[in-house]
């Protein structure tokens, strides 16, 4: 009797003690607990998306892959896997498990250190929010302390939604949303019980337990799980059976990209980060962005198919490297795609190995395993390269090209394998809707992998003649017309500051005498831009391009800018070519639409300004929105790289006031610029009597449709080729040249049937930059109907002769409609008869 109330009294001083321990242990970390009532307004981090203009997902950003959902969103057979595999005890504990703890607590009694945790869902969730995942005994009181809290404070369903959402399952996967997309593509709604079991399985060891680290460890842990849950009575055993008997079938599958625009969603990271910080990572945020889907993947295959057809024409520049040489061991297939599996792929673009050469053809291997035959028509093209102007002979066998070990480029066309290489040179392609400035579509550069670099928006080059439309914007407001003559002869004057003397050139150097502002600017005369230039003024030429968002310090003070001394970004000639497209307003380019947090709700909206259409322009007129107004404004803009794509405010109401962009020229200039451009594309002449003349641009025909129009530019040396030029809504601009500006884009012999005579010739804009404007504009035009012309007020059509461009009373070949500003048409006869009936208010497309 006496021994058991001795027991008795030692039971209650040990639970005294016990309790007491623990109380104290409380008070002492107190301090140092955190606030688990931030759970209830936790906000999960989830990565930033950006989004075309109609939700396509183009990029994520965030080191965290995070699908946050509700609980009834997460199927019951998930939950009950991790309950009966984590805390079996989970609806009966306050937050810790007394018999998990005791047998913790008897490990640490018995080896000295906490190798065995104890921890329950509940603890796992305060770990994951508050704590390190050090096996340390205060850490573990801590976890405790902060686990019965979260007890008092949330529910058991409450908990486990946290719980689901947080944990981290690998690959940069959180939750169980995330983790179901990464490893088998699905949305968790989609999983079957064996990838339920796998995903329920991973909190235990998720960089090892994975079935892509280990199908052997995933095997082994997803058959624990599943037979957790039969013995917890979750699943049959028929369920059970079968679901061990499942293959896995996992791999690793990143973010569902819709849309190929890495050069837009670097764009939209930039100024994420630059408007909220590095917290816009994990903010959730849906940035959606102007880009338009189907000119996207227009402007990326024009542009990259364009270039590699440029590079073909220059030759082969041989193989990346050689894995063996004739004389040794050939590599076995397993060490090839082994090889294969480390290299990059830039676009369609994949590496492989050559296996064997026999007459015409060669045997490929690519990284899949598969060998591909490349036919004689898919490497014919594979001229040595010797030099930027010259290449060597054309090939007569494969192995005159390619020999077995050597490591390749190829791409798929058309159901066929061909040689390619990645290209020397470079390219950009940008396009604007000219009636507000949104950036539909944009191509940095050969390959974002390949180069971050955005040719589009960062690279300055010059401009060669596609500044010209400018000047000859600028003589217009002077008086000058499309029917005047400017001597089109060759310049020789002596330049006393550099003494030298200053000979400008035609390319090619022939010369017409006399010629008209039209045909001078659709052949692209440089010395008739030079003239040009002079009537209007340097300093006075220099002002009026600052009208289109041209920086002055980009525009140096010479004459030379005539033919193009300037240097602008690709952005920025489509940005000053839109002025011309949409009746002579300034409009800002910009890149982001709107911005919605993780709950839909709208945090930004872009506010662009917008071209004024016939509804609005007496609204305009009242707020005094006149062109002198707006030259005022626009007279030394200078718009920065940064402050492009920032067109918008912070929403602070439901409604924004309508900004109209402001008119910089008159509509009337711009419409006779537009014909001239048209004529660029369309010549004009009379083909019959042996009078017809093509433009620079006359590739441009192929889209068979009058209501398109551009220029050609291409620099001294040909070191940059462009081609610029609108369609209906659209204006886009293409660039070709080399990143190294000492290698110019240089000349090629070429000729697709290789048995006739070479055919050499030098790279322009016309050869090298518009071809993709043209591939593009087959695309973004397809569906468009062609416009008819409309002539704005105070346009007039005058016949006149096509040599003098004096008023013609003729009708045959040698007279011509011309368009004119009322009050600047001619007035003189050219030789007899009547000028009555001349003025003609019919708006014919047909001028030639």
């Amino acid at each position: 009797m006496k021994f058991i109330k001795r027991l008795l009294i030692l039971a209650m001083i040990c639970t005294i003690l016990g309790v007491g321990t623990i109380f104290g242990f409380y008070l002492y970390v107190k301090p140092e607990l955190p606030d688990v009532a931030t759970l209830k307004n936790v906000e999960l981090q989830t990565p930033m998306q950006v989004f075309s203009a109609d939700g396509k997902l183009i990029s994520q950003f965030g080191e965290k892959r995070r699908i946050p959902l509700a609980l009834d969103d997460i199927p019951p057979q998930m939950i009950n896997a991790v309950i009966a595999t984590e805390d079996s005890r989970y609806y009966d504990h306050p937050g810790i498990d007394p018999i998990g703890i005791a047998r913790a607590a008897f490990v640490v009694a018995t080896s000295g250190s906490a190798k065995q945790g104890a921890s329950t869902i509940t603890q796992q969730l305060a770990r994951n929010f508050f704590l390190s995942n050090e096996k340390k005994i205060m850490r573990k009181i801590k976890e405790i302390f902060i686990a019965i809290h979260i007890e008092q404070l949330l529910s058991k369903e409450e908990i486990l939604e946290l719980y689901l959402n947080k944990i981290y399952l690998g690959y940069r996967s959180y939750g169980v949303g995330a983790a179901a997309q990464v490893y088998f593509g699905k949305e968790v709604s989609q999983l079957t019980l064996s990838e339920i079991a796998i995903i329920a399985g991973l909190p235990k060891a998720p960089s090892t337990m994975n079935p892509i680290y280990s199908m052997d460890r995933a095997t082994t842990r997803r058959n624990v799980v599943l037979g957790r849950m039969f013995a917890e009575g979750y699943i049959t055993q028929a369920e059970l059976d079968q679901a061990r008997s499942e293959p896995i079938l996992a791999r690793y599958h990143g973010a569902e990209i819709e849309l190929n625009a890495p050069y837009f969603a670097e764009r939209a990271r930039a100024w994420m980060v630059e408007r909220y910080g590095e917290d816009a990572y994990t903010s959730g945020m849906r940035i959606y962005t102007t880009v338009d889907p189907k000119l996207q993947r227009a402007a990326q295959t024009a542009a990259v198919n364009n270039l590699l057809s440029y590079d073909q024409r220059h030759g082969f520049r041989g193989a990346v490297a050689t894995l063996w040489k004739p004389e040794q061991t050939a590599w076995t297939t397993d060490k090839v795609i082994e090889h294969l599996n480390k290299q990059p792929s830039y676009g369609e673009l994949q590496a492989a190995v050559v296996m064997a050469t026999s007459g015409k053809s060669a045997q490929v291997l690519t990284n899949d395993g598969e060998q591909h035959t490349i036919e004689w028509s898919g490497m014919k093209w594979a001229r040595k390269f010797m030099t930027d102007t010259r290449q060597g002979p054309a090939p007569k066998t494969a192995a005159d090209i390619l020999a077995a070990g050597q490591q390749i480029w190829v791409q798929q066309k058309d159901q066929q394998w061909v040689l390619s290489q990645v290209p020397d040179a470079n390219t950009a392609f940008v396009a604007v809707s000219p009636q507000n400035g949104a950036v539909k579509a944009m191509v940095g550069g050969f390959n974002f992998v390949h180069s971050k670099f955005n040719r589009a928006t960062q690279s300055i080059r010059q401009v060669g003649s596609s500044i010209k439309p400018f000047i000859y914007s600028a003589a217009l407001e002077k008086g000058m017309t499309l029917a005047t003559l400017v001597n089109d002869a060759p310049i020789n004057r002596w330049d006393k500051s550099m003494g030298t003397a200053w000979r400008p050139k035609n390319s090619p150097p022939t010369y017409n005498g006399p010629t008209r502002l039209r045909l001078g600017l659709a052949q692209s005369k440089n010395v008739m831009a030079v003239r040009v230039l002079q009537n209007v003024g340097l300093d006075d030429t220099i002002s009026y391009l600052t009208r289109f968002g041209f920086k002055r310090e980009d525009l140096p003070r010479a004459e030379a800018i005539a033919l193009g001394a300037g240097s602008l970004t690709p952005l920025e000639m489509a940005q000053g070519f839109s002025v011309f497209a949409n009746g002579g307003y300034y409009v800002e380019p910009y890149f982001i639409e709107r911005v919605e947090d993780p709950y839909g709700n709208l945090v930004y909206q872009a506010n662009p300004n917008i071209v004024c259409n016939n509804d609005c322009q007496r609204e305009q007129q009242q707020a005094g929105n006149n062109i002198a107004a707006s030259r005022a404004v626009l007279n030394d803009i200078a718009i920065s790289e940064q402050e492009l794509g920032d067109t918008g405010s912070a929403i602070e109401s439901d409604q924004q006031q309508t900004r109209y962009a402001p008119q910089v020229i008159s509509e009337q200039n711009a419409f006779l610029v537009r014909e001239m451009l048209e004529s660029n594309i369309w010549g004009g002449g009379d083909w019959r009597h042996g009078s017809g003349w093509n433009g620079t641009g006359w590739r441009g025909q192929v889209l068979k449709r009058r209501d398109v129009g551009g220029k050609t530019g291409t620099t001294n040396g040909s070191k940059d080729a462009w081609y610029s030029g609108f369609g209906p809504n659209i204006v886009a601009t293409s660039w070709v040249g080399f990143d190294d500006h000492s290698r110019e884009l240089g000349k090629a012999a070429w000729n697709n049937n290789l048995d006739k005579k070479q055919i050499s010739g030098g790279e322009a804009g016309a050869k090298t930059a518009q071809p993709a404007w043209v591939t593009f504009m087959e695309t973004a035009l397809e569906d468009v109907p062609v416009q008819r012309k409309q002539l704005p007020s105070d346009i007039v059509k005058v016949r006149i002769d096509r040599d003098t461009g004096k008023l013609s009373n003729r009708n045959d070949y040698t007279s011509m409609f011309e368009y004119f500003e009322k009050g600047t048409e001619p007035t003189e006869q050219v030789g007899e008869g009547s000028s009555d009936g001349i003025f003609e208010s019919d708006s014919s497309d047909e001028l030639f």
